[in-house]
């Protein structure tokens, strides 16, 4: 039997870590979850986007170690699930072209919301550096939505770019971001799944031991 061990960094703050473990749940991946004590210095770095590299999430699955969460999608659909692109050309490129740009993007939204699961910020003012971001993540869903038909940006199979962009759905809740309609559907689509709530359930369970990720806004 393989064994497959998710390592990762924090349920409650830990963005990269959520999209890794969502992937693994989504292939139907039967997997262990390895934590990462928030008090190793790397661990924090990465937390705060100060490491020059990212090695969390990080599977081991039999003698392979993958990092990199894209790397880790796309060995996930070569090996486990090919249902985590679309099957048709287009529609593949399509998802790896916008799961693509949610890795090397978006920098702006990633430092001024920080993902918290267990904050609740009402009102939140949102800047112009992060409110061109959220744009172009909204006009992301719109074209996606709108070519396939949803519920999930490709169609009714969740893939990698729901994995991908399923933190930034959370951050649109803890700050309390407007979006528009399809925006907010998606959004509350994303958050009622169940793996989604799984997440969520574990992250209430996590001291409050970032401080730099705790401030008060």
């Amino acid at each position: 039997m393989s064994q497959a061990t998710l390592t990762i960094n924090s349920r409650n703050y830990g963005a990269w870590s959520l999209r890794g473990w969502l992937l693994c749940k989504l292939a139907g991946l039967d997997f262990a979850v390895e934590m990462v004590d928030n008090s190793d210095p790397d661990a924090r770095n990465e937390l705060l986007l100060l490491s020059p590299s990212f090695l969390v999430p990080r599977l081991r699955h039999d003698d392979l170690v993958v990092w990199d969460t894209l790397a880790i999608g796309e060995y996930l659909y070569e090996y486990i699930d090919r249902t985590l692109l679309p099957e048709e050309a287009r529609a593949k490129a399509s998802c790896r072209s916008v799961s693509g740009e949610v890795h090397s993007g978006f920098a702006n939204l990633r430092s001024g919301l920080p993902m918290n699961l267990q904050a609740h910020h009402p009102g939140f003012p949102v800047w112009a550096g992060v409110q061109a971001d959220i744009d172009r993540i909204e006009r992301v869903w719109n074209e996606c939505l709108a070519a396939s038909g949803g519920p999930y940006l490709f169609g009714e199979t969740r893939t990698v770019a729901d994995a991908m962009y399923a933190p930034d759905c959370t951050r649109l809740q803890t700050y309390d971001v407007k979006v528009g309609a399809v925006a907010s559907e998606y959004v509350e689509t994303i958050l009622a799944m169940p793996e989604i709530v799984e997440w969520y359930e574990a992250a209430r369970l996590e001291p409050h031991d970032v401080e730099e990720l705790e401030m008060e806004f």
